[in-house]
């Protein structure tokens, strides 16, 4: 697909590309980092428009949340309808209906216990960990967190000391959080222990958890463990199976509560409402973001019932969180999600994906690794040496947006691949052309 051959509807053209990125150049923080050159003036399914009107296949999906693609008429309807109702009336005012409505749909589709749980909404990612992390340590009276390398689970400063995906979230902030223990994710491509492969380590990396309770944390301290399911920002990096059901294990044996980090994985970007469910285990608490707010800011913390209910009245609040119009815009998206069976697309799109980049390997040496679940896919790029291609990674996500398609990188050098959940298995196609073809243009020579 060429990026210039396809022009927008609009008539009108206000402003260009160019002049809005001098704009945003002139007032805009730097720290806000853009992995394209492209400005957006809107949306459609898959795709998205810049101001001249061509068209970009959208293979990140606004970061893994706009799962059910770029103003469905169904969410713009639901947004419309809220707006003319009701934008905001602060849950700590009064009651609102879409917050309930969108906490018993969301409570229909948990696992396990958690079908009969409790929720407050929010307004991200990083305050619903923040919310977690503060439940755990409320109803235990344990100060202490159990969490990984490679995760991520928020910039705010309580959810950032859990994050360990990269130093640069944390350069010059020693302050954080005290009472944070990591321990290396099972990353099995780059695995940190040397292992040669997922069979031969015997799940070391929980060993190392175990070898923390008798170390470092003392397991009567032990809060919480929080994990991404699938690490996100990391690099889309799928742990071994038994991987979660050792954690569950943990937390039963010690008290601690198993705070299982869905904000990217959740509401079916892996082909299951919940990633956990790949893994066979309920965790305590639940921590969801991104796709559920529909493209609007929403975030919830949905743990079980008998948590919730040991946190007494104005513990935990936030003005904007569960907000009418964003409930409503999520509200929609759940049900699109599952009336259109968008999972099983999900896993089968998925797959797809992945025979076509396994099947490149052989001609692109370049291609190191292919990893994910559903619509949530990694594709790790190494140097010659098999190091991460983390600077060349830079170019090729650049050139892939003047080509038309939209992408950013996860973990040091891996394309993340998060498109809507609504591709089409030949939309898909097309997209994995664009990157191969952008790939042989910067193979090693």
């Amino acid at each position: 697909m060429n990026a210039n051959s396809n022009q927008s509807a609009s008539s009108e053209e206000l402003i260009s590309s160019q002049a809005l990125i001098k704009r945003d150049a002139d007032s805009v923080a730097g720290t806000i980092y853009r992995y394209t050159d492209i400005a957006f003036q809107r949306g459609d399914g898959v795709y998205l428009y810049d101001f001249e009107g061509h068209r970009y296949l959208d293979f990140v999906s606004g970061i893994a949340t706009m799962n059910v693609g770029h103003c469905h008429p169904q969410v713009v309807d639901a947004i419309r309808d809220q707006a003319q109702t009701l934008i905001h009336g602060a849950s700590h005012v009064g009651y609102l209906e879409p917050y309930v409505d969108l906490v018993e749909a969301l409570k229909a589709t948990a696992p396990g216990d958690l079908q009969s749980g409790k929720a407050i909404l929010v307004n991200s990612g990083s305050e619903a960990v923040e919310t977690a992390i503060k439940l755990a340590r409320f109803v235990t009276n344990r100060p202490m967190i159990l969490a990984f390398t490679d995760s991520f689970h928020g910039r705010s400063m309580g959810a950032l000391s859990m994050t360990a995906s990269s130093t640069l979230f944390r350069q010059r902030l020693s302050s954080l959080l005290p009472g944070v223990h990591h321990t290396p994710y099972p990353y099995c491509f780059r695995c940190p222990l040397k292992y040669a492969s997922p069979e031969e380590c015997d799940l070391a990396c929980v060993n190392l958890v175990e070898k923390a309770l008798t170390s470092v944390v003392p397991p009567d301290d032990l809060a919480g463990i929080i994990v991404e399911p699938i690490a996100g920002e990391g690099g889309y990096i799928v742990p071994p199976e038994g991987f979660l059901f050792a954690l569950r294990e943990i937390c039963d044996r010690t008290g601690a509560l198993l705070i299982a980090d869905e904000v990217q994985t959740g509401l079916g970007r892996t082909g299951k409402m919940f990633a956990v469910e790949h893994g066979g285990i309920e965790p305590d608490i639940i921590c969801l973001a991104k796709a559920l707010g529909g493209g609007l800011p929403l975030g919830a913390a949905l743990a079980k019932s008998e948590l919730m209910d040991k946190w007494p009245p104005a513990a935990q609040g936030t003005t904007f969180g569960g907000n009418p119009v964003a409930c409503r815009a999520g509200l929609a998206s759940l049900e699109i999600i599952q009336q259109q069976e968008l999972m099983p697309h999900a896993v089968e799109v998925g797959e797809f994906i992945q025979k076509r980049f396994m099947a490149a390997q052989k001609e692109f040496p370049m291609i190191g690794d292919i990893r994910g679940t559903g619509l949530m896919i990694g594709v790790e790029l190494v140097n010659p040496d098999g190091s991460p291609a983390d600077e060349i990674i830079k170019a090729i996500i650049k050139e892939m947006g003047s080509k038309g398609i939209v992408l950013t990188k996860c973990g040091a050098s891996a394309i993340r691949i998060a498109p809507p959940l609504i591709i089409s298995k030949e939309q898909a196609a097309e997209g994995v052309d664009i990157i191969l073809s952008v790939i042989g243009n910067h193979q090693w020579e």
